[in-house]
């Protein structure tokens, strides 16, 4: 791959534009830039996650999706250009299915909290969230396949019961909402 990177600085944003991966250049503050820009976001709130103690299968799985969301940004720096795929989205499922077999079924919502890594997963989740967000925005405005917005749907899914899994495995356990707070 050589030295892609080793001038850091091109001062070719400078006037409020960037470049995509084909070459052409849009506005900064465009939808696209905010797409990739988000997914690069819930990749390092992922990494977040993975700075501290967290179970091996856990850490594996966020490892290999933060290559994923990696990928992601290309395809959606890159117009017309595909990355992420059907299998990869059935990966996620079968993951989501795998971990949540585990869980006692949810009787209330829970709050984000229940410990510093689960905590953590529930900011990635929620940025995982607005990139769909965003993504759907795109779509809106350009060609963008179907994969990149489910995958992202799956992900934050699954990022939900990973914040179950990290706060059990803490032994914080989960924060139940109290919704009959104002009755009392």
């Amino acid at each position: 791959m050589g030295n892609r990177l080793s001038k850091i600085y091109t001062r070719t944003g400078d006037d409020g534009s960037t470049g995509l991966g084909d070459g052409s250049r849009v506005a900064k503050d465009s939808a696209r830039v905010g797409a990739y820009g988000t997914v690069d976001e819930a990749n390092c709130a992922i990494g977040m996650v993975l700075a501290v103690d967290v179970p091996e299968d856990v850490r594996r799985l966020l490892t290999a999706v933060q290559h994923q969301l990696f990928d992601l940004g290309g395809e959606l720096c890159i117009p017309g250009h595909a990355a992420i795929n059907d299998e990869d989205i059935d990966r996620l499922e079968q993951q989501l299915d795998a971990f949540n077999a585990d869980l006692p079924p949810l009787k209330e919502f829970i709050l984000p909290g229940g410990g510093e890594a689960s905590a953590r997963c529930h900011v990635a989740r929620t940025v995982v969230r607005r990139a769909e967000r965003e993504a759907v925005a795109l779509s809106r405005q350009e060609q963008v396949r179907p994969q990149a917005v489910r995958y992202l749907n799956r992900l934050s899914d699954l990022l939900f019961v990973l914040c179950r899994v990290l706060a059990r495995a803490s032994g914080h356990g989960e924060v139940v909402w109290n919704h009959e707070r104002r009755k009392a």
